[in-house]
């Protein structure tokens, strides 16, 4: 425990520079006294590490001082590997560069933990776009990475799912979030409120000459988050009530949004003596509550509202009527009934 401590901060110093005790005792959750009898062994043990008293001081390494990264654990040398996603890092133009810091990495390990890292890439693989979805087009995607990053602004010619389906908007990029094999850029723009953009939809793009500063405190994952369930809230505003058979109940997380089906796995009744459950889900609209629920079949009574349950009983009726018409056109044969007795 104590030399796992001792190698975090040796790689805190190594990588943020100067740092008080307070500041390295906050980060390795420790007390200040722990961190000096740290430093103090670190020091007995050879490493060029000094300390500079005042205000601004603060434990520092000697200029040029870099470790081996000898101290990883076969899991965490293993996860590095497993993280390193090969799809996303090329589209953001860094595919040789994640290569070349693997390949850093994998030199700077002991033999057997290298050996164990490198199977990973054998027997995991991280697909992120989901099924029968492929990865939108971003022809965009690297030069919005680099605004991202070296915070210049951005003006773009952008495609709405709304009146006006094109604007120009001027923006101040926070962030890129990869979701389901789609990337969003998460931009400020003219004193509007942060909003999210789909970088497929960019169909034109500028980078700026002026630079901005990203606001202090803004948690990228945080406002994902966030946006993610102010959207689902926005969206699902009516409600059902809905009986499903014991398929439709095993069927019901392949089927509905994590938000439905959190909501039916909350306020599902007691089955029925023939195994069927009633469940109370939120919508978004009758067409799309009927998209989602023609589905499931003959899994899946609607009970309420009876607007729906209309539109799902009309629904099926004209397919009934399609299906019986079309058993007579040429090339489309009845298969006969068989009769039991």
């Amino acid at each position: 425990m104590r030399a796992s401590r001792l190698l975090s901060l040796l790689m805190l110093l190594q990588t943020r520079g100067r740092m008080t005790a307070q500041e390295l005792a906050a980060e390795l959750e420790v007390s200040v006294r722990t961190v000096y009898r740290d430093v103090e062994s670190l020091h007995s043990a050879g490493v060029p590490l000094y300390g500079d008293a005042g205000p601004s001081g603060g434990y520092r390494l000697l200029e040029g001082y870099r470790t081996r990264l000898t101290g990883l654990t076969s899991e965490e040398a293993e996860s590095l590997f497993l993280a390193g996603m090969p799809g996303p890092a090329a589209e953001l133009g860094l595919g040789s560069v994640v290569t070349a810091a693997q390949l850093k990495l994998m030199a700077a390990l002991p033999v057997e933990l290298r050996d164990r890292a490198g199977r990973i890439r054998e027997r995991f693989h991280l697909d992120t776009p989901t099924w029968y979805h492929g990865a939108d087009e971003t022809p965009h995607l690297a030069a919005v990475a680099d605004a991202v990053w070296n915070e210049r602004r951005l003006e773009i010619r952008y495609h709405r799912w709304k009146a006006p389906r094109e604007v120009v908007r001027r923006l101040e990029p926070y962030g890129l979030v990869l979701k389901a094999g789609r990337w969003y850029l998460i931009a400020c723009g003219g004193g509007e409120d942060v909003r999210t953009y789909r970088v497929s939809q960019i169909r034109e793009l500028h980078t700026l000459p002026e630079t901005f500063t990203r606001p202090a405190g803004f948690d990228l994952a945080a406002h994902w988050n966030g946006a993610l369930e102010e959207f689902e809230a926005r969206l699902l505003q009516g409600e059902a009530v809905v009986r499903l058979s014991p398929n439709g109940m095993e069927r019901l997380p392949d089927m509905v949004r994590p938000a439905v089906l959190r909501a039916a796995e909350a306020g599902a009744e007691t089955p029925d003596p023939d195994g069927w459950t009633q469940v109370t889900v939120p919508i978004e609209s009758l067409s799309h509550a009927l998209s989602d629920f023609l589905r499931f079949g003959e899994d899946l009574e609607v009970v309420s509202p009876a607007e729906l349950r209309d539109l799902m009983a009309a629904t099926a009726q004209s397919l009934v009527r399609l299906y019986d018409a079309s058993a007579g056109r040429p090339g489309i044969s009845r298969r006969p009934q068989t009769v039991r007795r």
